[in-house]
């Protein structure tokens, strides 16, 4: 260190020895290239780590420059035909803009446009093209496909691009947004409404990022197992920068960095706006979205400038031009490209004199076309090539774009640019003319769709290039190709049989011998998965992590506390569980790529999720209506349930709803089972239809932590269980001409009512017929749909539904209760026998800690409310006086004048 710099008086606040620190700087610049990065890379680290040992406080940045990560020098080079693939390019836009633009000139008589978007797939055409011509794979021979989550907003773009393809028709373009027809594309990514085209639902923002992490896992999970090939297959995530405001979006990415999972990669569109404004106005979300994924441990590549900008910044040597870049906001940035470029010149390069000279040279129209780097092709090429070889890490490409890209006035750069979807003569025009499309002017009005003849270069191009790739994308398979036969029910006898004499389980217990015994099965037993969130130990599953070990990439490279026990936590590369801790979307969102696997890896996988009951539909409902849309298939297993049976856990814990949020879902089945052998049958059944039959149902069944006897099958129930409702105890005899009563009830407050059969009988001479009623909800989707049938054919012979042909032989009122709240029950009075009275218990209100039998009471479903409702059904036909209604309530010491439990 000289002395004149160590002088008092000339240290400087920013260096105190500025030629020390250039000899420093130096040093190193001839590391870098003498040496190469990876040496300069390795002595940074060992003079850090001395400073480590020294206590020295460490600089800390988790971001880079305001510039590309790549820089020009190191750029791979797009082998395509760039000139075809900016024509082909053009045509896209034109078509979905003119798709969008046609749909909202029609105008029904009741009113209402279809809608659409303009801007965003204006903003990722570049993106398109390059992922389209030269990295997406579709499943061919030796390759099991790539899968796109593709942002939903750009949905028009695809369309675009499948038309030329000649996959979609003109037709099926003119019905954009008009479905019902069955010609027409849907709004956004929906495999349900398309199911051989879209993969997966991606517009509920924030769920594609979180389920393409766990789908990205999952490919890794089937090939160490050994069940598919899936080392060479990518999953690529569109997304946009303000979906990225979505806790979900961010919240799985330390997962993606902890398993390594170098097979995803997420491509954010920064285009700086979401949908009413930017993104953040005030700030650089590029900025601090890299700080995100690099503080996560994910692989960054930013592309903010086009290949105009490298010149600029080669002779940038004051540096002034990356500190303005650095220092303009995002919602200045958005103005630049609202504007044109003598804004520009003044605005960005005007800052300083050193930035002002380097553009000196050129026109105000030169400047306004300095591209951002997501409109630069080939840039964009060699950014994704960067990230489709990287390997050890996820990786995120934060790509900059402009919202609106070549819509000129009607909408680039502008707040309002994402509601544009109806543009003027001149705004069509300028667009023409700004794409070189061939529409005239005679036309235009029309505002036809472009599609050049098969045999000439473009076309040839396009469908060249897919053929290298293994063929069209998006495209999903709607059936695996392989099969299984399902053990037959006799298999799984142990959870049919009554109980021993004294031996009392749970039906969470019963679900456990099924699952063991299904596991044991050599054929199917291995493509089970078993899904939990560390409650393995609450629902008695503990034994399976050293029967089939929990999937670990990295394997257990410690000693588990508990390796002297038989049931010891084991974790293994081939792990056959998931357990994904205490994380009920990632569960969900686990199960969805295993639910799926049959689609995205002709694989078929059984997915057993287990969770609790309450964090369930309740937590997780988008999911659960994303993976309906998905055609999902699967079990969904709420444990502890019901409002009274998880006992001493309270208001967050104690379910009384999940069913009626599970039967919003069409192709959800759901039931609430009571006995070991209602949950073997039901299982059973849904196996069949969903591996042998690959129905596209999944199923949601909610089990008990209460433990009882069990009855074992009656023979010849089977049906009537699937269906919803059998008579599990018929009454036993009453003396002459007793009056009757039928007592329905599912989960464990059907023991409730089999307790009140005897209570009517011994103490107020009633007869009641016990039903068992697994599921209402698919007692009522029967009902309804019978009712649908009688009404649009009024002149055939009417249908009865199953509830009423059930009930009919078997007079008297209808008591119906379960641990859940009226509204489940509610849903069959329309099936119930004409002139029958119906009466509903149920548990509406909020949870509390306490014991069953004082939860019960609280909620009026225990046998002594069971009672007193069969007697006032009785009592309002005339059969049974009044005072016998009020004498139950004071012989069962019912508090007539307690607040209603709804209110409690």
């Amino acid at each position: 260190m000289s002395a004149e710099s160590n002088a008092p008086g000339n240290v400087s606040p920013a260096d105190a020895d500025q030629q020390e620190t250039r000899e420093w700087t130096d040093a190193l610049s001839a590391v870098i290239e003498t040496q190469g990065p990876e040496r300069a890379h390795f002595l940074i680290e060992q003079l850090l780590e001395t400073a480590r040992q020294s206590s020295i406080d460490l600089p800390f940045s988790a971001t880079t420059g305001y510039v590309n990560t790549i820089e020009p020098t190191h750029e791979a080079r797009c082998p395509g035909n760039i000139a075809i693939e900016k024509r082909l390019r053009a045509y896209m836009r034109w078509n979905a803009m003119a798709m969008v633009v046609r749909a909202n000139r029609l105008h029904p008589e009741d009113g209402g446009d279809l809608g659409g978007h303009i801007g965003s797939f204006a903003s990722l055409a570049s993106m398109w093209g390059a992922g389209f011509n030269h990295f997406w794979h579709a499943e061919s021979e030796g390759h099991g496909g790539d899968c796109l989550y593709i942002q939903g907003h750009s949905a028009p773009g695809i369309y675009a691009r499948a038309f030329l393809e000649g996959r979609i028709t003109e037709e099926q373009l003119e019905n954009f947004r008009q479905e019902v027809g069955g010609k027409g594309l849907s709004s956004y990514p929906h495999p349900k409404l398309m199911p051989g085209f879209w993969q997966f639902p991606t517009v509920s923002m924030g769920l594609g990022p979180l389920m393409a992490i766990y789908q990205a896992r999952f490919l890794k999970y089937l090939h160490a197992r050994g069940i598919a090939d899936t080392s060479n297959r990518k999953v690529w995530v569109f997304l946009g920068d303000g979906e990225m405001d979505e806790p979900e979006s961010t919240g799985a990415i330390s997962l993606a960095a902890r398993e390594n999972l170098d097979n995803l990669i997420f491509v954010i569109n920064c285009n700086l706006q979401r949908l009413d404004g930017p993104v953040r106005g005030n700030g650089k979300i590029i900025q601090e979205l890299e700080g995100d994924f690099r503080g996560t441990g994910w692989n960054v590549i930013k592309l903010i400038w086009g290949k105009g900008w490298d010149e600029l910044l080669a002779r940038d040597k004051s540096g002034k031009l990356r500190q303005v870049m650095m220092e303009t906001l995002d919602g200045d940035y958005q103005a630049m490209k609202a504007n044109d470029g003598a804004y520009v010149r003044k605005h960005f390069f005007g800052k300083y004199p050193e930035t002002a000279k380097l553009v000196e040279h050129m026109t105000d129209d030169e400047i306004f076309e300095l591209r951002r780097g997501g409109h630069d092709p080939e840039k964009v090429y060699a950014a994704f090539h960067s990230a489709y070889n990287h390997k050890g890490q996820p990786t995120v490409l934060l790509v900059k774009t402009v919202k609106g890209y070549g819509m000129g006035k009607a909408g680039e750069g502008l707040n309002t640019v994402h509601q544009t979807k109806k543009l003027s003569d001149e705004d069509i025009r300028y667009i023409r003319d700004r794409f070189n499309i061939p529409v005239p002017d005679s036309e235009l009005d029309k505002l036809p769709y472009y599609k050049p003849a098969e045999d000439t270069p473009e076309m040839r191009y396009l469908h060249e290039r897919r053929k290298a790739l293994g063929g069209y994308l998006p495209h999903r398979r709607v059936k695996a190709d392989e099969s299984f036969t399902i053990p037959s029910l006799d298999t799984f006898k142990a959870v049919l049989e009554p109980t021993a004499e004294g031996r009392e389980i749970s039906t969470t217990q019963a679900f456990v011998r099924f699952l063991t015994q299904l596991l044991r099965d050599k054929a199917f037993g291995p493509r089970v998965v078993p899904i939990l969130v560390d409650e393995a130990r609450t629902f008695g599953m503990e034994g399976l992590f050293r029967q089939i070990g929990i999937y670990n990439p990295k394997g257990q490279n410690y000693t588990p506390v508990d390796k002297s026990q038989v049931m010891y936590y084991k974790e293994a590369t081939d792990g056959q569980i998931l357990q994904e801790g205490i994380n009920e979307a990632g569960g969900m969102s686990s199960w969805i790529a295993a639910a799926t696997s049959y689609s995205t890896s002709n694989r078929i996988m059984m997915p057993f999720y287990v969770y609790y009951s309450m964090f369930g539909f309740q937590r997780v409902g988008d999911l659960a209506w994303a993976a309906g849309d998905m055609q999902a298939r699967g079990f969904l297993l709420g444990g502890t349930s019901g409002r009274t049976t998880l006992n001493g856990e309270g208001l967050q814990h104690e379910d009384g709803h999940s069913h009626i949020l599970a039967g919003t879902i069409p192709n959800c089945i759901t039931y609430d089972p009571t006995f070991a052998h209602e949950v073997g049958v039901i299982l059973h059944h849904g196996l069949k239809r969903m591996v042998e039959k690959q129905d596209n149902v999944f199923y949601y069944l909610t089990l008990l932590n209460e433990n009882y006897a069990m009855p074992g099958l009656i023979e010849g129930t089977e049906e009537q269980i699937i269906k919803g409702m059998y008579l599990c105890k018929p009454s036993a005899e009453a003396t002459g001409n007793a009056p009757r009563v039928q007592l329905l009830g599912s989960g464990s407050i059907l023991r409730e009512s089999i307790a009140a059969q005897d209570l009517l009988l011994k103490d107020w001479g009633v007869a009641a017929d016990v039903w068992s009623c697994p599921s209402f909800n698919e007692l009522a989707r029967e009902g309804q749909d019978v009712e649908r049938w009688n009404l649009l054919h009024p002149t055939e012979p009417q249908r009865e539904a199953f509830v009423t042909t059930q009930l009919n032989p078997h007079e008297g009122p209808v008591i119906a209760s379960t641990d859940y709240i009226k509204n489940y029950v509610e849903q069959i009075r329309p099936f119930i026998p004409k002139g029958r009275a119906y009466k509903v218990l149920g548990t509406d209100g909020f949870g509390r800690s306490d014991f069953r039998y004082r939860l019960r009471e609280h909620f009026e479903i225990n046998r002594h409310y069971v009672t007193v409702a069969a007697l006032r059904a009785l009592a309002d036909e005339g059969k049974l006086p009044m005072d016998r209604v009020a004498a139950a309530i004071k012989q069962y010491g019912i508090d007539a004048d307690k607040i209603n439990p709804l209110y409690a």
